[in-house]
Parts: structure tokens; C-alpha cells; sequence
């Protein structure tokens, strides 16, 4: 089946309507159009998690951006891999795998070795997705400091920023045991916005002490894009940049009530 076609029928099942993709109005819809129609090249080296530093440290500084302890094409020799704990091992061409070393006992050497080996001869996100802008990644393997409270992942704030505006962010909760999600306006109001699939948390989560800060960050970022999400961490009240996203949810989300697609798609011009 060609490309686009087998696009729109996995949009079909996944969103649960039939797309338009030459004339887009949800914003699933617009993710969509540009895996196909939006080739900006610019953003290969926004996606790829180790080039894009250097263009957030130049934009925001480079206390914004998470110390790299590695990078390279494999894992160093054994001997060399003296990174103090905690750290995390990721690769710049996938979405969402990680591998979090937080104590010596979590220093599994030979599964973190296949793990890494497993992710440098995958196709990278985008080629199973149709997403352009993750073909032209070379592969490499990252460590970074850790960042967040020991023994738990970071909250994932997620910015849905417009031509430089902040109108929406959606929060990740309890990534590595029950992963839920809600979402806030700028104001830190709640939104009765789902995505199908993902659990809502419920409990009252803490409104971050860098929050303006990180709005703002964001708007810089995407200042030149029609839109961007833009994922921030805070780490003891300090806000660190953590991706660009330009394809979120590989626009296959289910949001509901189906209003806020066809808003959030409003949104983006």
C-alpha cells in the first residue's frame, strides 16, 4: 500500500475518522500533513536529541540544557564508563526509550549493551511513523545527567506552543508505573481534555515553581514554527529543556471530547 494511503488507515483506526490530509482542520490532521507535505530542513537536527543542545543553549542559555556525559556511536569500553550516578542512557533517533541508572545494582552491563545494540540497528522513530524529520538522524548513544527526585522519573511538562504563543501544556505523571497524563492551560487551570489510551491523573498535581519561566523558554523556541510542542523537566525549581516535538503522538491520538481537536488544530496556521 502506498505510504500515504496506509497512513490514513492507520489514522482511521487509531484517531477513529477518516482525514482529511489536503485540506487539514484537526489538529491530528495537521500532524499528519506535515509527516507528508512539511519537509523544513531544519528539522532533523531539532529532533535529534544531542544536536539540538547547542540550539537551545544559543537561544536560552546553556543552563537550560542537561550535561551530556557521552555521546558516541556505541558505549565506551567497560573501564571508561565512570559516569557518576545517577544517569541516563537514551538514543537520539527513537521516542521513548530510556534506560535510567540510578544505583550501582541498575549497572547491568550486558542487557544495557543489548538494549543499546537493539536501538542503533532500529530504523529510527520516524520510518515506522511516516515522520520526515527522523530519517535524516545518524544514530548515537546518549548519557545524561539524571534529572528528577531519586527513585522516580521527572514530571514531563509538554507545551503546545503556536508561532510563538503558549496556549496549552499537558503534564506526564508516574511514567514508570501507572502513566497518566492531564492537562492545563497557562494559568495552571485544569482542562477536561483525554487522550483515549492514556489515564487522566486525577490528584492535584503542584503547579511548577518555574512555570512563567518555562512558558517563556517555550515561545522562544517556537517562535519560527507554525507549531511545536516543547517538553521542559524542572529539576529543584529550575526549569531544563528535555525535546522539540513535532510529530506528537505520531498524530495518531485520540483527544476527547473531539472538540479540542478540531480547537487545538484552529490553533495551528
Amino acid at each position: 500500500m502506498p505510504p500515504r494511503a496506509a497512513a490514513r488507515v492507520e489514522f482511521w483506526f487509531a484517531v477513529g475518522y477518516w482525514p482529511r490530509l489536503h485540506n487539514p482542520r484537526t489538529f491530528t490532521e495537521k500532524v499528519l500533513h506535515r509527516k507528508f507535505f512539511e519537509h523544513d530542513p531544519r528539522m532533523p537536527n531539532l529532533i535529534d536529541k544531542t544536536k539540538v543542545k547547542d540550539h537551545v543553549a544559543a537561544r536560552l542559555g546553556s543552563d537550560w540544557v542537561i550535561p551530556t556525559l557521552y555521546e558516541g556511536s556505541a558505549l565506551p569500553p567497560v573501564e571508561e564508563r565512570d559516569w557518576p550516578l545517577p544517569f541516563v542512557i537514551k538514543p537520539n533517533h527513537l521516542s521513548g526509550p530510556i534506560i535510567f541508572a540510578r544505583r550501582q545494582e541498575d549497572l547491568d552491563w550486558p542487557a544495557i549493551e543489548a538494549k543499546c545494540n537493539e536501538w542503533m540497528s532500529s530504523r529510527p522513530h520516524g520510518a515506522q511513523f511516516f515522520e520526515w524529520g527522523y530519517r535524516h538522524i545518524q544514530p548515537r548513544i546518549l548519557v545524561e545527567e539524571y534529572v528528577g527526585q531519586p527513585g522516580q522519573a521527572p514530571i514531563d511538562y509538554k507545551f503546545y506552543a503556536f508561532r510563538g504563543r503558549v496556549e496549552y501544556l499537558h503534564v506526564h505523571t508516574d511514567r514508570e508505573a501507572h502513566h497518566k497524563i492531564a492537562f492545563f492551560n497557562t494559568k495552571w487551570e485544569r482542562l477536561d481534555i483525554r487522550i483515549l489510551g492514556i489515564d487522566t491523573d486525577d490528584r492535584p498535581i503542584p503547579r511548577p515553581r518555574s512555570l512563567n519561566e518555562m512558558i517563556r523558554a517555550a515561545e522562544v523556541l517556537s517562535a519560527t514554527w507554525p507549531f511545536v510542542r516543547v517538553d521542559l523537566y524542572e529539576h529543584d525549581g529550575r526549569p531544563k529543556f528535555g525535546e522539540l516535538t513535532f510529530y506528537p503522538g505520531a498524530g495518531l491520538s485520540r483527544y476527547r471530547p473531539l472538540a479540542w481537536d478540531f480547537k487545538l488544530g484552529e490553533l495551528w496556521q
